[in-house]
């Protein structure tokens, strides 16, 4: 195991959005002492960073170069710790047994005011759930849906695959903000969402029952993690979520990762994520929507498709329109670092299994 901790001053502070700070610093120990760099703090972790004070950074990611955002992660404000929070219910502790785990009131807790609710609770009566590999896709999948359905209430349920704080996400916090998603629901490690529960099973169940969502989209926090090997991968889970839909009567609905621009050979139309994911770990029939863009790519990724479909329903769905409505997502469309120009397939094949969850919705 290798971390890699420096300390480091507070020169200033940039970006905020929900539940994070950006900042810059200075190093001020090892090799590369008075080099500068940027780092994120969680405030409700480790307090409000100001100019001048000494923070403690977990630089192991930015020193290997990985790492959705290219942070260094405030791991303590040794001078200027955070006042203990108030008494209160719950008892899911988060991040369990690392430095930074946290404890949380869960929606499926015993505390809770949804215990009852959900104690019990097995049916998801035919919701339709959007499940995504990459948490890029998640403004893409909205913006299909509300190309067809304005008013659908949608949910995101966050999984662990990725980031653990749901604040780490500037799409969550914009989407939010925008009105384009009514609630996060941060499920197993993941914390930080408008709700918790302990697992993907409850996650689902608190979308429906308790935010009311009449669309879920699930997908891991950002930064997916992958080996390039058949399993190595995080997105693998996206399988289970789909499983897990099924068996709590929803409507699984599989947003393919696609792409016509990834240098990978392996990313190229149709991601071996996907083909793994939904082809081999999802058993229970998922809908597979695919949109009908012109053109000898667009021919290649319908025929991978189809090879899908053994189990599952192969769903052509209309293109027309969804490239107009990816515009006017309120936060940036950004997926390994390309953007809608760079990357259309990507967008567009999300957006699609967006608009088809929204049609489920004119059949219920």
């Amino acid at each position: 195991m290798t971390i890699r901790w420096r300390s480091a001053t507070v020169d200033r502070l940039g970006a905020t959005w929900a539940g994070s700070v950006e900042l810059h610093a200075t190093l001020t120990s090892g090799p590369e002492a008075g080099t500068g760099v940027k780092a994120l703090a969680h405030p409700d972790l480790v307090g409000t960073p100001r100019p001048g004070d000494r923070v403690l950074l977990n630089v192991s990611a930015l020193a290997r170069g990985l790492g959705t955002g290219g942070y260094a992660l405030v791991v303590a404000l040794p001078d200027a710790l955070p006042e203990d929070p108030p008494p209160g219910p719950g008892h899911l502790v988060k991040a369990r047994y690392t430095p930074l785990q946290t404890m949380v009131l869960g929606a499926d807790d015993q505390e809770s005011a949804h215990h009852d609710l959900l104690a019990d609770a097995d049916d998801l009566a035919g919701t339709p759930v959007v499940v995504a590999d990459l948490h890029s896709a998640l403004p893409a999948v909205v913006a299909g849906i509300r190309a067809d359905a304005p008013g659908a209430r949608v949910a995101y349920v966050m999984t662990d695959g990725g980031a653990l704080p749901a604040a780490f996400s500037r799409a969550v916090s914009g989407l939010r903000e925008a009105g384009w998603i009514a609630a996060c629901v941060t499920t197993g490690q993941a914390f930080g969402g408008d709700l918790e529960t302990a697992t993907v099973h409850t996650g689902l169940l608190a979308a429906v029952l308790v935010t009311g969502a009449d669309v879920v989209v699930v997908a891991q926090g950002p930064g997916n993690l992958g080996t390039g090997s058949r399993w190595g991968f995080s997105g693998v889970a996206a399988g289970e979520a789909l499983n897990a839909a099924a068996v709590l009567g929803g409507r699984p609905v599989a947003a393919l990762r696609v792409s016509e621009a990834d240098a990978r050979p392996r990313h190229r139309g149709i991601s071996h994520h996907s083909l793994t994911a939904v082809g081999r770990v999802a058993l229970a029939p998922a809908d597979v929507p695919v949109p009908d863009t012109p053109g000898p790519f667009a021919d290649g990724v319908r025929e991978q498709a189809r090879s899908l479909c053994g189990r599952h329903r192969y769903v052509e769905v209309p293109a027309a329109g969804l490239e107009e409505a990816l515009a006017t997502s309120p936060v940036r469309l950004s997926t390994m670092g390309r953007g809608l120009e760079a990357d259309r397939a990507s967008f567009v094949a999300a957006a699609a299994a967006g608009r088809h969850a929204a049609a489920l919705l004119t059949r219920t």
